[in-house]
């Protein structure tokens, strides 16, 4: 479906603006034509960051590759550039510097007193705060995303960065304690756990890569990253931060087509934390190679199905204002949007006319546009997955709920109109995939056992968002999906935040828990110094803590 209209324009051209005019539900109003206004006075385009894709880092030494190279286009219409596309020689090389400095845990790194870790850390995230314009824009450019947004990924990962320092200090200071029991002392502390392999997702690559990177680091590990598809120019402009603030071969930066690179680096056996955002069926390629799965340690954050419930006595302007920005911030390219939702068959209508009016009042167009909101979609094939799931959806027997919204592009472009569909069940695939796009289904429900069938049937299990006024309504859902879910969002949409909080998910949602302090304890094991309390032990034990001669079995203060 490619709607007919003059050429989208970019950069410093005059820009296109696509407003969606207002409308209510089509069994209520007949549609307005579209507004398609040209407006090149409201906002300006930056240039382009330069960067050099072709730099790749690799035991302290920035290296620059001389083979093939991937044009990297932008959403917008725009060339930013080209990334070196390394071979199996070049990763592995990155590889032995990962090992290297690991050194089987013997490396200046992971031996090092958490002091020189945090030293080195704080010495990178000021490098990243006087770059946070450049790296919002470009970043803005090469995923589309709204530039308000694209800053705030970036100023949110700086304050994350922050937040693992300081958890990372308590953590040390609470490991100063010496335990006694049954005539021993001992003092336990969090180790690493050797070479990690991170990946993060294009949707945020940024802020979700740096949730796996910083505590790899801060604990002790070395890392190689991988940057993703959509995304990988913007952390390039960080290899010489990377560089100056870390020692030889703790960080590696790889970048290259998953499908050549990655399989030789999990074949070797030398990778001991697989550090993943993205599909299922993605983490299950990739860690499949490798020869020692029990010595793997995965960290992954996957897909989500997170469903919206509409309870009959739900606040209807709350649940339609907290839906839309949960199913379409970002075009629903997050793995916590809303993906799914359910109203009671006595609000349906109602809740399906406010949640319509709110969308649209949404604006399409430049990411650049401040009052932009739906931007273009990072590639074609994600336009036509996502047209190709609406169509069955529709083959199905589910109905567009306004002629206005049905996923059509602006031409030359990808660029999708939202498309919100219902008479949607849960036995169409659009109920039971991940969409990750702007394609938004409405079911109706009236039995409450029937939706915690659909929920328990689910391949997926992460958030949920329940929308009721009843004490005893969200106290039966409370107790009814936790165990099917990790977390219940109320009257309130799906979303990862505050930090601190854990983010998991059950079944092929997650494994392992991404918060501030969790995340420290996925990169790292507990370890521990027992010691027999005999004379001339405990004399020893005091020896080395005062004298201050092992970085382990310390009680050193952490500034």
């Amino acid at each position: 479906m490619v709607e007919t209209l003059p050429p989208w324009k970019f950069a410093n051209r005059p820009i296109l603006r696509t407003e969606l005019s207002p409308r209510t539900n089509r069994a209520l109003a007949q549609p307005q034509h579209q507004m398609i206004t040209n407006n090149p006075s409201a906002f300006s385009s930056p240039s382009i960051p330069a960067v050099n894709g072709a730099a790749y880092l690799v035991d302290g030494e920035i290296r620059h590759w001389t083979g093939v190279m991937t044009g990297i286009e932008s959403p917008m219409q725009v060339h930013l550039g080209d990334l070196a596309s390394l071979s199996t020689p070049e990763v592995l090389a990155a590889l032995a510097a990962a090992k290297k400095a690991w050194n089987n845990g013997l490396g200046a790194w992971p031996t090092s007193h958490p002091n020189e870790r945090i030293a080195a850390m704080e010495q990178f995230v000021a490098g990243m705060r006087a770059k946070v314009k450049e790296l919002a824009t470009m970043l803005c450019f090469e995923i589309a995303k709204p530039y308000k947004d694209a800053e705030k990924e970036i100023t949110r990962t700086i304050e994350y960065i922050d937040l693992t320092i300081a958890a990372y200090k308590e953590m040390e200071e609470q490991s100063n304690v010496i335990k006694k029991a049954d005539g021993f002392m001992a003092q336990i502390r969090r180790s690493p756990l050797g070479v990690c392999l991170v990946m993060g997702p294009y949707n945020y690559p940024i802020n979700e890569t740096f949730c796996l990177l910083v505590p790899a680091l801060i604990m002790g590990n070395t890392v190689l990253i991988k940057g993703a598809r959509f995304g990988a120019l913007t952390l390039q402009l960080l290899i010489e931060d990377f560089q100056r603030s870390f020692p030889a071969g703790v960080i590696n930066t790889i970048n290259g087509k998953g499908a050549t690179i990655i399989p030789p680096l999990m074949e070797s056996g030398d990778i001991n934390v697989l550090a993943f955002i993205g599909s299922a069926a993605a983490s299950r390629r990739i860690r499949a190679p490798h020869p020692k799965p029990n010595r793997l340690r995965c960290v992954l954050g996957l897909e989500a199905k997170n469903v919206a419930i509409i309870c009959p006595d739900a606040d209807l302007d709350l649940a339609a204002a907290e839906c839309v920005a949960g199913s379409l911030s970002y075009n629903g390219q997050r793995c916590t949007a809303i993906k799914m939702i359910l109203v009671h068959g006595e609000v349906r209508e109602a809740f399906t006319q406010k949640y319509v009016e709110r969308v649209n009042k949404l604006v399409a167009g430049n990411a650049f546009d401040p009052a932009v909101s739906i931007t273009p979609m990072p590639s074609p094939e994600e336009v036509a997955r996502l047209q190709s799931l609406l169509a069955g959806a529709l083959a199905a027997g589910a109905r567009l709920v306004s002629p206005g919204l049905d996923g059509r592009t602006v031409a030359g472009s990808t660029l999708m109109i939202p498309a919100v569909i219902d008479q949607v069940t849960t036995a169409m695939e659009i109920a039971k995939v991940e969409q990750f796009g702007p394609v938004v289904p409405i079911g109706e429900w009236t039995d409450r056992m029937a939706v915690l069938d659909y929920l328990s049937n689910a391949d997926v299990g992460q958030q949920l968002a329940l929308f009721t006024a009843s004490a005893d309504v969200a106290g039966w859902w409370i107790d009814h999906t936790a165990q099917l879910q990790c977390r219940l969002n109320l009257n309130s949409q799906c979303q990862r935040g505050p930090d601190v909080f854990p983010f998991t998910g059950r079944k092929d949602s997650a494994e392992g828990t991404l918060s501030i302090s969790d995340a420290l304890r996925c990169f790292s094991i507990r370890s521990m110094v027992a010691v027999k309390k005999t004379p001339a032990n405990v004399d020893l034990a005091q020896e080395i803590l005062s004298k201050g001669t092992s970085n382990f079995f310390s009680t050193k203060v952490i500034l």
